[in-house]
């Protein structure tokens, strides 16, 4: 449903400041470098609702980060 909670795992092209977290629904920010030395940052979290998925991609965005996936976790 739209309107219920769930987990999501969004992962982006990029680094993002961990202390920003409260600008993007709460959610945990965990960079990583990976083999081609290029940095890849993962947001986990809860968020209320689709609306609130919305506002994160939407800040994403802004801040110019290229969206590589996006999964809901449960069901």
């Amino acid at each position: 449903p739209f309107d219920q909670p769930a987990t999501y795992q969004i992962s982006v092209q990029g680094r993002i400041d961990p202390a920003m977290s409260d600008l993007l629904g709460g959610m945990a920010i965990s960079p990583a470098t990976t083999e081609a030395d290029h940095t890849v940052t993962t947001l986990y979290g809860e968020l209320g609702d689709q609306a609130a998925l919305a506002g994160v991609l939407n800040m994403l965005y802004e801040l110019h980060l290229t969206v590589l996936s996006v999964k809901r976790l449960d069901s």
